[in-house]
């Protein structure tokens, strides 16, 4: 079973808010012809114009051409949809679903959800990624084929509806119109890792991992600043029994991995050596999908001022974790859950930043 059949698979842990009747497979993409882009190359190529590569054009539409792509808003009601905002006209919205299929914690082919709605600016001077736990209380909607019309965790949306009906729940909790949807597997962060020759990490305190790529089992993290191998970052991204904030944790290691690839590779030379882009490229074989009608060509154009110095990571505020019925859930703080996706929509960084803190 590939990666991309194992995404269509529902996580067992959503099993109380499924239907008694075994939950639909998601949608298969199309076009399929192997994965060589991950999340973080799409940023990273991004920088390439700036970068003196003079291949540029020729290499982006290699790429563009070779990357899986899946249908995300077919089934997505045009008339239930949020209105781009006019004083945003020209921001970008994306969002961003990442899967962990390689994840020895899930068995069976479950894996760890994360989302994250990716903010980029009108004027294409900055990004704010805006992380949305995955066990979020929210509305989903009715999906095209009856599931879903009720509260459950936002991440049930995927196993009810697939990309569609994830994009309708994401629309409708934060009020933004999502313009386009990147899929990725978050183990690939080992192989881009490995590429980069390591990423340096602030380690924010002493933890040994439950779970590990170590032949041990474990891997033990000392507080501080450190270079990870990319076993060592997969690892350090991925735990969460070693934090009291659990999933929170979690997301906050990812966005620090995240920004360290993109450091390191806007950093190490890696975008005006033709070389070691193509190996950093070709290292990025977990990628899988972004939507029908984006184009990397036209993104690293729109993109091609952005540096890492110019994205910030927030998450989604929260009231906290509770329960509902027999399942751990995180509520969200409506109020000022409202005024960080109102900032987005009216494309107001300081806003955005304010709230997010």
């Amino acid at each position: 079973m590939s990666d991309r059949q194992q995404l269509a698979d529902p996580d067992p842990r959503l099993a109380s808010d499924v239907e008694s009747d075994a939950p639909a497979a998601a949608p298969a993409p199309r076009r399929r012809r192997g994965r060589r882009v991950a999340l973080v190359v799409l940023l990273v190529l991004a920088l390439l114009s700036g970068g003196g590569v003079l291949a540029a054009g020729l290499y982006y539409r290699s790429v563009d051409s070779s990357i899986e792509r899946v249908e995300a808003f077919e089934d997505v009601p045009q008339e239930s949809r949020p209105q781009a905002e006019a004083a945003a006209g020209g921001a970008l919205n994306i969002m961003i679903l990442g899967s962990d299929s390689r994840d020895q914690e899930n068995a069976g082919g479950s894996r760890s959800d994360t989302i994250i709605l990716a903010h980029l600016t009108r004027d294409r001077s900055s990004a704010q990624l805006i992380s949305i736990p995955r066990d979020t209380w929210v509305h989903v909607p009715r999906s095209k084929s009856g599931r879903g019309g009720r509260d459950a965790k936002i991440n049930a949306a995927y196993a009810w509806g697939g990309v569609p009906l994830m994009v309708q729940t994401v629309e409708k909790f934060t009020g933004v119109r999502v313009d386009h949807v990147t899929m990725i597997d978050f183990a690939g962060f080992k192989e881009i890792v490995d590429a980069l020759g390591g990423v340096e990490v602030d380690v924010e305190k002493d933890f040994t991992t439950k779970y590990s790529l170590d032949p041990s089992g474990s891997r033990t993290f000392v507080k501080g600043r450190q270079t990870l191998s990319g076993a060592a970052a997969l690892d350090y991204a991925r735990e969460r029994h070693a934090f009291a904030d659990g999933d929170f944790a979690r997301i906050r290691h990812q966005q620090q991995v995240i920004k360290a690839i993109l450091d390191k590779a806007a950093s190490g030379g890696v975008l005006t050596n033709p070389g070691k882009l193509n190996s950093f490229v070709r290292a990025s074989t977990n990628a899988v999908a972004v939507d029908e009608s984006l184009s990397l060509v036209d993104l690293a154009m729109k993109l091609r001022h952005l540096r890492s110095d110019n994205l910030t990571f927030v998450t989604c505020p929260s009231r906290g974790t509770g329960r509902v019925g027999s399942e751990s859930v995180v509520f969200a703080d409506t109020a000022k859950t409202g005024r960080l996706f109102d900032a987005v929509r009216r494309d107001d960084v300081s806003d955005i930043i304010a709230v997010g803190k």
